[in-house]
């Protein structure tokens, strides 16, 4: 019997830097067992990948992800795979964010638009210590039981995984 994969969407503004993190890391932490993407807002997506994005990845030995930057209307149409989860990593596309199919699970895991600061090894730096807290949460959210779990429970695990430092 072939287990469930669980389908997580990570969303930021560009889809540049914290999601690409956050869907890279997730590919390489749990690949056995989700499958993960990322999107952004489709009035602010970047063209590429934002460069301290790839640094850190490649820096910490993890694949970056072959698809480029695209906004979530690419994910809510018929053909992409539903989601279980969508977690937001960023607060200020919240509300304007599509009613997702299915009606996944969603979270708030807010992190600062690193993209935003004045120089490129700030950015550097930013990038990486974001990427280590992503890691943090998505070792735990890949060690929850979420197999026959009570689906409440889960919710609320994945909504608490936002507020580890």
């Amino acid at each position: 019997m072939v287990a469930k994969r669980f389908v997580v969407i990570f969303v930021s503004r560009r889809n540049s830097l914290r999601s690409i993190l956050a869907h890279a890391c997730l590919a390489h932490l749990g690949a056995d067992r989700f499958s993960a993407y990322s999107c952004g807002h489709p009035a602010h997506v970047s063209d590429e990948i934002h460069p301290a994005a790839i640094r850190a990845l490649t820096g910490t030995g993890m694949q970056v992800p072959q698809s480029q930057p695209h906004g979530w209307n690419d994910m809510i149409r018929g053909l992409s795979p539903r989601a279980n989860f969508v977690i937001t990593l960023d607060e200020a596309t919240l509300p304007f964010q599509p009613n997702w199919p299915g009606q996944p699970d969603a979270a708030l895991w807010d992190f600062p638009d690193i993209v935003a600061l004045d120089n490129a090894e700030d950015i550097d730096r930013a990038a990486l210590q974001v990427l280590y807290a992503l890691r943090r949460r998505l070792e735990l959210l890949i060690s929850l039981p979420l197999h026959g779990a009570d689906p409440a429970a889960i919710r609320s695990d994945v909504r608490d995984l936002a507020h580890m430092q």
